[in-house]
C-alpha cells in the first residue's frame, strides 16, 4: 500500500494522459508505480527563474492555501465531465493525502497515487500487439483497472487476481472490431470524395481493380492509379497529388 496505514486519503477524481511509458498529467509530469506524486511548487520556481529571491509562500509548506501548489483533483467525476476532462485519456479515483487544501469542486494535495483506473475500450487506438505492454504498465501502479463499455464496467485487471480472462476476451474482441471497422472505412469506394491537390475535390465514379474513376466539379474525369490515392490521416480525407503524369489520363 503506498498511502500510510496511519492516515485515512481522501479520495478524488482526476484524468491521466497515457502513453507507451505510462501514466502522465495532463500537463505532462509524469507519475510512477509504487511511488506517490508529490506536489511542487511551479509558482516559486518561477520567482527564481525571474530573479526573485522570496518565495511567496514556506517550501515546506505544500500545498500553500495562498498559492495555486499542489495535486489537483476533482470532487466528483460528474465535474470531469462537466469540463470535459474525461474525453482527454484515462480517468479514476486518486488517493489524496499529506496537506489536502479544499475547494468548492475539489481539492490540492500534497501527495497523491492512482486508486481506480477506467478505460474506455472503444478509444484505445492501438494494435494488439502492443496492449499487453501497455496495460502492464498500468497495472504496476497496483491499482484496480475497468474498461466502459456504454454504462457498464467490466473487470480487466485487480490488484489481488492480477488480469481477468473476460476482461481481456472483451479487450480483444473489441479491437478486433475496431480494425475491421478501420479497413472498412480505408476502402475506397463509389461516391467517396477526394481531394485531387491543386485541382479541387473529386467523387469516386467507380473502382476498378488497379484504378479508379473520379469525377471533378467541371465533369473532367481522371482515371488514377489505385496506389496513388492515400488516407490523410491528419485532414481524414482520401488524397492524391495533382499531376496529369504518374498514373493520372484524362478520360473525357
Amino acid at each position: 500500500m503506498i498511502v500510510p496505514d496511519i492516515i485515512s486519503p481522501v479520495v478524488g477524481y482526476r484524468v491521466w494522459q497515457w502513453d507507451a511509458t505510462g501514466l502522465r498529467s495532463l500537463n505532462g509530469e509524469k507519475w510512477f508505480a509504487h511511488q506517490p506524486l508529490s506536489a511542487v511548487c511551479r509558482a516559486d520556481a518561477c520567482r527564481s527563474i525571474a530573479g526573485l529571491s522570496k518565495a511567496s509562500h514556506n517550501p515546506a509548506e505544500l500545498p500553500s492555501f495562498s498559492c495555486t501548489c499542489g495535486v489537483y483533483a476533482a470532487r466528483t467525476m460528474e465535474h470531469l465531465r462537466q469540463c470535459g476532462f474525461r474525453k482527454l485519456g484515462v480517468h479514476g479515483e486518486v488517493y489524496l493525502w499529506g496537506t489536502v487544501v479544499e475547494h468548492e469542486r475539489g481539492w490540492r494535495a500534497q501527495f497523491a497515487y492512482p486508486k481506480v483506473l477506467f478505460l474506455a475500450a472503444d478509444a484505445i487506438p492501438f494494435s494488439l500487439s502492443e496492449i499487453n505492454s501497455r496495460l502492464t504498465t498500468l497495472a504496476e501502479f497496483g491499482a484496480d483497472i475497468f474498461l466502459l463499455h456504454d454504462s457498464a464496467r467490466l473487470v480487466l485487471w485487480k490488484h489481488d487476481s492480477g488480469f481477468d480472462a473476460a476482461g481481456l476476451d472483451y479487450l480483444i474482441q473489441a479491437r478486433k472490431e475496431f480494425y475491421v471497422r478501420r479497413q472498412q472505412e480505408r476502402t475506397l469506394k463509389e461516391g467517396d470524395r477526394v481531394a485531387v491537390l491543386d485541382h479541387g475535390i473529386a467523387v469516386v465514379e467507380q473502382v476498378d481493380g488497379k484504378e479508379v474513376h473520379v469525377v471533378l466539379g467541371n465533369r473532367l474525369v481522371l482515371r488514377i492509379a489505385r496506389k496513388k490515392i492515400v488516407v490523410n490521416e491528419r485532414n481524414n480525407r482520401w488524397e492524391c497529388e495533382a499531376t496529369m503524369a504518374g498514373g493520372y489520363q484524362v478520360c473525357e
